[in-house]
């Protein structure tokens, strides 16, 4: 008869997760998205902006008329994008993913110019930095004006998305389970109906307590990997101060 220990571990040897992760107010502190339209796009792009939240228009529309609004230099891009904030923990928690050998994918409407530069000041290399498990929207600098295309785009995709983050997962996430997701905003709505663990902070938690659907609230990285390392039966779960072992157990239930 097998003992409750064996079972446990012929079930964790079973499972062959695969994590999905949004940049903008994710990885980093704030949406950088925003923060380009706010400090270098004429006023009126928050006039789109709420054409894309009520539904109106899909996010590849939106950020297409958006950046069209844009006035500046590749070195005040750049000077911008250098002083965005990342999640502290991060780079640990990218550390931590390698030595598990977990997949992990960055799918973000945001624009890979800026995703990558930002992952080369938080010391992060390898796949996702290369682009190979990074899926974004381009975004390239002309004089004053920047161009922005959608490589990521799906034909069937009802609804408009600038990277549809559903059918990357769906195509990546194939045989696999289960499926992570963390993510923190409204773009992030339709990928948590992909995933079978869902993290979510700010307008996504929102989202998924309104429509009922089950995620962990998480505040930044080092609450994903404690709550990661423990579901997947790592014998030593990363270790956590007091306060953060608080905020934890308050938001470590299922919300519905």
């Amino acid at each position: 008869m097998a003992t409750r220990s064996s079972t446990t571990a012929r079930k964790a040897s079973l499972l062959k997760p695969v994590m999905f992760c949004d940049f903008d107010g994710t990885i980093t502190q704030v949406d950088v998205t925003d923060e380009i339209l706010t400090q270098l796009a004429n006023p009126s792009w928050r006039e789109i902006e709420q054409e894309w939240a009520c539904g109106s228009i899909g996010s590849r529309e939106c950020l297409e008329r958006q950046l069209a609004l844009v006035d500046a230099s590749a070195e005040e891009l750049d000077s911008l994008i250098d002083a965005i904030p990342v999640d502290p923990s991060f780079s640990r928690f990218m550390q931590w993913i390698e030595k598990s050998n977990l997949p992990f994918y960055v799918v973000s409407d945001g624009f890979d110019y800026v995703v990558r530069s930002v992952l080369k000041r938080a010391g992060v290399n390898g796949q996702l930095r290369n682009g190979a498990h990074l899926f974004a929207s381009s975004l390239a600098v002309e004089g004053r004006r920047v161009k922005v295309s959608f490589p990521h785009t799906a034909n069937g995709c009802a609804h408009g998305c600038a990277t549809c983050k559903a059918e990357i997962m769906r195509k990546l996430g194939h045989g696999r389970k289960p499926i992570i997701f963390a993510g923190d905003g409204l773009s992030d709505r339709h990928a948590v109906e992909e995933a079978d663990i869902v993290f979510a902070k700010r307008q996504l938690l929102v989202h998924c307590r309104k429509q009922g659907i089950a995620c962990r609230s998480f505040d930044t990285f080092a609450d994903i990997q404690a709550s990661l390392a423990e579901m997947l039966g790592e014998l030593s779960p990363v270790r956590r101060t007091p306060r953060a072992d608080q905020k934890k157990r308050a938001g470590s239930t299922l919300i519905r």
